[in-house]
């Protein structure tokens, strides 16, 4: 049996000891449209309940006694968000759209700029390196 089949066997128990790690192994995020959702457990109600995540202007929450009524329900606020947005004439807000603003000090602002500059790329060309290489050696450890 599989680590993933073994942690849906353990979970489907409610065991009182299963951990929000053991839970973000199983299951992770949940992904329809564009948007992602968290996925977490309410020892108190006994439910799995999320938010839809990277929102600055609305709050998305949905919840359900199982994964498959926890997705519908996930699934069922972003169809009713994008359909109140069509029907009120708004773009819908789109999650992590890119672009990122970060403030440092000046002294590391120059030697970013002076290191793109002498290697002939942007700064938004070095920052995205060093960030993707870091995710990277983050991840894979």
């Amino acid at each position: 049996m599989s680590t993933k089949e073994k942690l849906i066997e353990r979970f489907k128990k409610q065991p009182k000891d299963f951990t929000w790690d053991e839970l973000v192994r199983l299951f992770g995020y949940l992904h329809y449209k564009g948007y992602n959702g968290s996925v977490e457990y309410s020892e108190e109600d006994k439910c799995l309940h999320g938010k839809i995540l990277g929102l600055k202007n609305n709050l998305i929450l949905y919840e359900g006694n199982s994964i498959d009524e926890l997705k519908k329900d996930f699934e069922t606020g972003v169809e009713s968000y994008l359909d109140r947005c069509k029907r009120l004439g708004y773009i819908p807000e789109k999650p992590y759209s890119g672009e990122i603003s970060i403030h440092l000090s000046s002294e590391i602002h120059l030697k970013i700029a002076s290191y793109a500059e002498d290697h002939g790329i942007s700064i938004d060309a070095f920052v995205r390196d060093l960030i993707e290489k870091r995710l990277e050696s983050i991840i894979a450890t």
